[in-house]
């Protein structure tokens, strides 16, 4: 019924527009005029990208401070992760995208909408497989029946899995060669049916990698796909949602702005992932200053009341030597401690559930890259001034990008037989996505126009010649990341953690990336190490979904394994 509603308002909506007087001509179809039924599809379609697009970001704002992309406001992960941690995954899913899917599929059908279909089936393959990566067996082959079924049962997440890549297969088959008209606005592809096609490939990639751990023959079917020669391998062929910068009716702008850019504190950057960029490394990465905004340049000189370091009162107080921080240092002994580094990279240590401090001054946040922020350009000026600055908004929604295509590749060819080159596809994914970072520059012309004085020549000069990464950091940068893989015993962790740095803003799969393979290798544990328990390997189901389906029962806990994960990875 609510589908029948949609169309049956835009169809009101056209009829109240339309002109009473008809002439013989005027009742003769016009094959290029608007009517009420394509009308309520591509109303439908535009419903289908948002919900899409709305459960990307559940998963992202779920799972991010889990694996350190950005802090997890919580001294244990059962806190962090209660049974209605779920819900908005769950209704976004269920009560939003599958139906909608269904209608729409139904009307393509009748009318040879291919590219809708193709597209339609690949957001909700995309989706079913989320829904096993999270929460192991789910809903499917009885789901969406209406009151025939009030409460459907589960299916074994493989078999949801298969399902989700029959739908890819029939997405590639509805997708190539196909004339039909495209969607009218399709806001990831424009209606290109040929990089839908593309991307419903990759998806096939990405099911092989997440279960490679139960599948002898997944590097054989990676290796089949890559000599297929049709996989996301530009920047143009990435699959991204793209905001926009209007503030108000509707704020088109991207979450990660609105949460630090507009009036009141943003979310605590993770410690653990700006130190990874700002300063584990011999050279700065040199996307550092794109990723994080920085507001004050001392990040330890600052009153005792803003500081929260759980073990101590300033960040300077304890070392990594000291008794009360030896969790940190058996880990890795040049770990940061309740600062990222003094040059004010200033944001949480992992499981750190304190109260809040007046810290918000001092706090660094979302950058340019994804949310559209201000770029780092050594301003130190307060971030909430009510969304005036930076991108204004205008960043991404990651979903699967060039560079993670490499990426997975090269973690395929290290564990999986797929028989390529892991070096060469390492360097090829961090060039790619420091060059899809740095174009940001675009987005924030005034910051990036800003000047400073040389203080050698005592010249004017633009601040972004000063700051801006070149080729020759960019290289550096390269060399140096790939000096250490030729160094390193473990090759997959050097691979694994430039994968964990690119993948901001996409927490589902870093999520999935941490589970298969427990790297990085020196993640940073809980900060309180008598309270921290056991890292998630699911989540608990949705409460919504428990309390109202009677053949549902509650997990046990957050221990139980999804079914490609075979459990055997050392995660904290």
């Amino acid at each position: 019924m609510k589908h029948l509603n949609k169309l049956l308002f835009v169809a009101a909506l056209w009829t109240m527009s339309s002109c009473s007087d008809l002439t013989e001509l005027d009742l003769l179809d016009n094959p290029n005029a608007v009517t009420p039924d394509n009308a309520g599809v591509d109303f439908l379609y535009n419903e289908i990208q948002l919900a899409f697009r709305d459960i990307f970001f559940n998963y992202n704002f779920s799972l991010d401070g889990l694996v350190r992309l950005t802090h997890e406001n919580s001294f244990t992960y059962i806190e962090a992760l209660p049974e209605q941690e779920g819900n908005g995954m769950w209704y976004n899913s269920y009560a939003r995208l599958f139906p909608d899917i269904e209608v729409l599929l139904n009307l393509s059908a009748e009318r040879g909408l291919d590219i809708h279909a193709g597209s339609a089936k690949i957001m909700k393959a995309w989706a079913l497989t989320s829904l096993v990566d999270v929460f192991g067996d789910v809903p499917n082959t009885q789901a969406l029946q209406g009151t025939d079924v009030i409460s459907p049962a589960p299916d074994p997440g493989q078999d949801v899995y298969a399902a989700a890549e029959a739908l890819l297969d029939e997405a590639i088959a509805d997708l190539t060669g196909t004339q039909a008209a495209r969607p009218a606005n399709d806001s990831y592809y424009g209606g290109s049916a040929a990089k839908w096609a593309t991307l419903a490939k990759t998806l096939k990639l990405r099911i092989y990698n997440n279960t490679r751990l139960v599948d002898g023959s997944a590097g054989q079917k990676i290796a089949a796909l890559v000599a297929a020669g049709d996989l996301i391998d530009t920047e143009d062929e990435d699959f991204q949602f793209n905001y926009g910068n209007q503030r108000t009716n509707p704020n088109s702008r991207h979450p990660f702005y609105n949460d630090s850019y507009e009036t009141a504190d943003g979310t605590y950057m993770a410690n653990y992932m700006m130190w990874l960029l700002c300063c584990e490394k011999e050279v700065r990465d040199p996307r550092t200053r794109f990723y994080f905004y920085r507001q004050v340049d001392d990040a330890i000189g600052q009153d005792v009341t803003v500081y929260s370091c759980i073990l101590s009162n300033f960040p300077t107080d304890l070392t990594l030597q000291d008794p009360q921080l030896s969790h940190f240092a058996a880990v890795d002994p040049n770990l940061p401690y309740c600062v990222a580094d003094p040059s004010g990279y200033y944001g949480r240590d992992h499981m750190n559930g304190s109260g809040i401090p007046p810290d918000g001054p001092i706090r660094t946040v979302y950058g340019l890259y994804p949310g559209g922020g201000r770029w780092d350009g050594n301003f130190f000026e307060f971030a909430q001034q009510e969304g005036t600055t930076g991108a204004l908004g205008q960043g991404i929604a990651p979903i699967m990008l060039s560079s993670w295509v490499d990426f997975m590749r090269a973690e395929a060819a290290l564990t999986a037989g797929s028989g390529e080159d892991a070096r060469a596809l390492l360097e090829s994914a961090i060039r790619k996505h420091v060059a899809k970072v740095l174009g940001f520059a675009a987005r924030s012309p005034v910051d990036l126009s800003a000047t400073t004085i040389d203080r050698a020549t005592g010249e004017v000069i633009p601040l972004a010649d000063f700051l801006l990464p070149d080729q020759d950091d960019i290289d550096t940068y390269v060399n140096n990341v790939l000096s250490l893989y030729d160094n390193a015993t473990d090759k997959l962790d050097v691979v694994m953690k430039e994968y964990l740095i690119s993948l901001l803003g996409n927490g589902l799969d870093a999520f999935n990336m941490y589970r298969r393979t427990g790297k990085p290798n020196n993640m940073m544990p809980g900060i309180d190490n008598q309270a921290i328990d056991a890292f998630p390997r699911s989540l608990l189901l949705p409460s919504d979904h428990v309390n109202l389906n009677s053949n549902v029962t509650q997990k046990s806990g957050l221990g139980e394994l999804v079914f490609w994960d075979t459990g055997q990875t050392t995660l904290r």
